[in-house]
């Protein structure tokens, strides 16, 4: 079954957490216990609802203090999809938690409140998808139960944030506007009569037609060899086959490909999938590949179609989300890790710190802090083969890991 990723931003208090408990009640996804803790807890409260937040929010103190601290993933599915939706927090000092949970998402949920309409946070969440080039953006305008489902209200909102839209540099966006309710339901999972000037469909509907084609950011075939399969058994005594995802486009029987970073040519003989033989390997599919030449490819080597190679050097500038509480200074090394493969990078200059709520920027920037957004070049103790997230969102990203905690320290999306 197709699987979408989608990712949630928005404002404390916007209801997040309560529009995707909405989708897990009405399409029926709580399980009874779920259900009648969420219905026991809202009664104490002395709610006259229930509280759908509880659905999501699994810390103590989250349903204490009633917000989001961290990533939570929530399961779903409908008879046409299954869903992975990444409720993140809305916190400013929550940047990297975002950035987290939006990185491997497909689409993108931003909440607005009707009574507040686009803040320096929304800002901040629509730069977020940008830099993300997160294809599908939905925008809810959310608790229109509490502006008597204005169409003026939502008319002011959509405009404010069309003007927001005009700062973006990923024209390909698609943006949807959906006024909802998320705690009584309204244009959710189903159409709401409370808004009969609202033409488009609701939420639920829209994702359910989201086609794989439009949300899969698209570009040139990328193959990083994950494992080399060698069964050596009487049946396979000879087979050499590589595994791994191809990404960005497809691969076929007969391509003439190049195996990176040797530069070795040969041809497509064979693509599996177990025991399965294709023509064809889509993108997104994890297949084997055997080729005609017995040729050397390791683990963390790539393929690629001869004519289309990415850049292969040591050194790059990137966009910087930094993680950690320690900060990044020039000159401090750090594990790079693009795809499967891992080289030692060194912080070469960072240029200019970026404002995520496109204030601009501020540059004789020293060090970067936890949450900060900046442009920084590296030096490498080896090449790697990436092209520039913008064109590949895959081979354009990058994770940097603490040489001595080993923690995950840095998200980073090359120019």
């Amino acid at each position: 079954m197709e699987v979408l990723k989608i990712a949630t931003a928005g404002s404390v208090d916007d209801g997040k957490s309560t529009l995707i408990g909405r989708i897990l009640y009405d399409t029926k996804s709580l399980t009874t216990d779920k259900l009648e803790a969420i219905e026991k807890t809202s009664k104490q409260k002395g709610y006259d609802y229930l509280d759908f937040s509880l659905a999501t929010d699994g810390l103590v103190a989250e349903r204490e203090q009633g917000i989001t601290i961290d990533v939570a993933h929530i399961y779903f599915s409908t008879p046409n999809k299954s869903y992975i939706i990444a409720d993140t927090p809305g916190h400013v000092e929550y940047t990297r938690n975002m950035v987290t949970g939006a990185s491997t998402s497909q689409a993108a949920i931003v909440l607005i409140d009707a009574r507040k309409g686009v803040i320096e946070q929304t800002n901040r969440h629509f730069f977020i998808n940008n830099l993300l080039r997160i294809k599908d953006v939905i925008v809810a305008i959310n608790k229109m139960d509490l502006v008597d489902y204005s169409e003026a209200t939502y008319n002011a909102i959509k405009a404010d944030f069309e003007s927001l839209m005009g700062k973006r540099d990923y024209k390909g966006q698609n943006i949807t506007f959906i006024p909802v309710s998320a705690l009584k339901g309204d244009n959710v999972v189903h159409k709401s009569n409370n808004t009969p000037w609202y033409k488009g469909e609701a939420l639920l509907e829209h994702l359910e037609h989201l086609d794989r084609k439009d949300i899969f950011n698209t570009g040139t075939p990328r193959f990083p060899v994950q494992y080399v399969i060698r069964p050596k058994t009487e049946e396979f005594h000879d087979f050499r086959g590589f595994a791994g995802k191809v990404y960005g486009g497809e691969l076929s029987v007969g391509d003439e490909v190049l195996a990176l970073p040797s530069k070795t040519k040969s041809k497509i003989k064979e693509i599996y999938f177990y025991d399965k033989k294709y023509q064809t390997a889509s993108r997104r599919s994890s297949v084997t590949i055997t080729l005609e030449d017995e040729i050397n490819v390791s683990r963390g080597d790539m393929l690629v179609k001869v004519g289309d190679l990415p850049k292969i050097d040591k050194q790059f500038t990137a966009t910087i989300s930094w993680m950690d509480a320690k900060t990044m200074n020039t000159g401090n090394k750090y594990v790079l890790q693009h795809g499967v493969n891992k080289v030692l990078a060194k912080v070469d200059n960072i240029h200019h710190r970026i404002n995520p709520d496109y204030s601009g920027i501020e540059e004789d920037v020293d060090a970067l802090k936890i949450n900060d957004i900046a442009q920084v070049s590296f030096k490498l103790n080896k090449p790697i083969y990436f092209d520039s997230f913008k064109d590949h969102r895959t081979n354009g990203s990058f994770i940097l890991i603490d040489t001595q905690s080993n923690n995950t320290v840095g998200a980073g999306f090359i120019n």
